[in-house]
């Protein structure tokens, strides 16, 4: 068992009795932190008669609880369960703060693999990285075919206007953030506003899709998708240009993610991705470029706060390079304004 002083967000005791209450588990439990930082925390939790979960809780400290809603979460799986949706099964919520200091839900662990970089890519098969492209493609397709009313989730979010009110939320969060002028961010900002598509039938939107949120069997087939945090309903195209912009293939002078895995051989092209995303359902494509570029633009404003809070010290000294961070927002601006371009041609 470990040591209680070493848990940072776990109140063993308390949170063992739930377990035992809720999930008929053996103590005593092991806790072992699997994902943390600024985004909601992840704890696999085992116990003595093989009994294996997941525990997600919002970080600790100080956060917004409209970012890091527990219950929404917990909803949103739940409610995709009895879809083809692949999803970890819900084991329960728990909204008693008195007993972890914060909500939390519990999940059955899947035992699978989550491609996080070209290095745990690497000790796949060229076949095993073609299947989980695909089967990438195919899993969002499922996700935006799945009727929100229809499952209970009809009152998620807003069902229209997604494009118009994410150009708001994340310019504010772009101005509060930003303390030096980034004219290519500003000019793309001002040419998406220009050009939003009409959106089409609402649906589920996962807000964050791309591959190392999912994790893949043997096969490379999605067997659970991971981290539901951003999910609202509206545009389903915002998913795909998202996971347009994570896509790096080889040569692509601008990576969104470091050491990016689909760089590597066998994974499809993001032309072939659209295409096994349309060959399994998924909604027709349209101006994609225009979504493409939402989400190079969306990234920008995001590491701009990250630029702003590495210079303010504010994120203590882990060794990265604030002016990298920096460059990224300018060439994540520029990636925005080329996608525009295109659209446009």
């Amino acid at each position: 068992m470990n040591d209680e002083a070493s848990i940072p967000g776990i109140d063993v005791p308390a949170v063992t009795a739930w377990f035992t209450e809720h999930a008929d588990a053996a103590p005593p439990l092991s806790f072992e932190l699997i994902a943390g930082g600024r985004s909601n925390l992840t704890y696999r939790v085992t116990d003595t008669a093989d009994g294996d979960w997941v525990l997600r809780r919002p970080p600790t400290g100080h956060v917004l609880a409209t970012a890091h809603d527990m219950g929404r979460e917990h909803r949103i799986i739940s409610a995709l369960a009895p879809t083809d949706v692949p999803v970890a099964p819900v084991v329960g919520l728990c909204t008693d703060e008195s007993i972890n200091g914060a909500p939390f839900y519990v999940m059955e662990f899947v035992d699978g693999l989550v491609i996080r970089d070209a290095f745990v890519a690497d000790k796949l098969t060229v076949e095993q990285r073609a299947a989980a492209g695909r089967s990438i493609a195919a899993t969002l397709a499922k996700i935006h075919a799945v009727d929100p009313d229809a499952v209970g989730l009809g009152e998620l979010g807003r069902k229209e206007g997604y494009i118009a009110r994410q150009l708001k939320r994340w310019s504010n969060q772009f101005e509060q953030a930003r303390t030096r002028e980034v004219e290519e961010v500003t000019a793309a900002y001002e040419r998406l506003l220009e050009h939003i598509p009409e959106q089409g039938a609402p649906a589920i939107v996962h807000g964050d899709y791309r591959l190392d949120n999912c994790m893949v069997d043997d096969d490379g087939d999605v067997i659970a998708v991971l981290d539901w945090e951003l999910c609202t309903l509206g545009d389903p195209l915002a998913d795909l240009g998202v996971l347009m912009v994570y896509w790096t293939e080889a040569g692509d002078q601008l990576a969104a993610l470091p050491g990016s895995a689909t760089t590597l051989e066998g994974f499809p092209s993001r032309a072939e991705l659209v295409q096994a995303y349309q060959d399994a359902g998924g909604r027709p494509v349209g101006d994609l470029d225009y979504y493409v570029a939402f989400g190079y633009w969306k990234l920008a404003c995001i590491l701009e706060g990250v630029y702003t809070r590495y210079k303010a010290g504010a994120m203590g000294d882990d060794g990265a390079d604030a002016e990298a961070f920096g460059s990224t927002v300018r060439l994540l601006g520029r990636a925005s304004l080329d996608a525009l371009d295109r659209m446009e041609a």
